[in-house]
């Protein structure tokens, strides 16, 4: 069975309540219990995180290096600003996807650019809460590599 860690950064913990007109109406929770619905049927084990707190996220990424088979990250807000989320993603050999709810692109300029998009092997944005799901595919093709 592979293990998939989603890791959330900050804010996402509000989702559903907070810019329902950029990230809809659906929780955090909501997506969780979607995305393990999802394990289930394509046997994989998932083990979802968020944290506000970027040392926290680091930490959870470093102790992914010995106990998941592939990393999907929506690193919020940080993913403009962390490098030391970035060189924490580094140390990873494992497959790695970055996640955003909305497109980056479509926003505020300072949100076009992306600490951890070099380090990732791909992006999902743009998509709605249905990008997890996509991600959770996306994850199973690439351990399979």
């Amino acid at each position: 069975m592979s293990n998939i860690l989603i890791i959330n950064g900050p804010n996402l913990n509000l989702l559903g309540e907070r810019e329902k007109d950029k990230y809809g109406y659906t929780s955090l929770e909501e997506i969780k219990k979607k995305c393990l619905s999802f394990s289930k049927e394509h046997n994989i084990d998932v083990t979802f995180f968020q944290s506000n707190v970027e040392g926290e996220i680091v930490n959870e990424i470093q102790n992914a290096r010995n106990s998941q088979d592939c990393l999907i990250i929506n690193a919020g807000g940080y993913t403009h600003t962390s490098v030391a989320i970035h060189d924490a993603l580094k140390i990873l050999n494992i497959p790695i996807i970055e996640l955003h709810i909305t497109n980056i692109y479509r926003r505020e300029d300072f949100r076009h650019k992306s600490l951890i998009s070099n380090v990732v092997d791909g992006i999902i944005c743009g998509l709605g809460t249905e990008g997890y799901t996509l991600a959770l595919k996306a994850s199973i093709n690439l351990i399979r590599k």
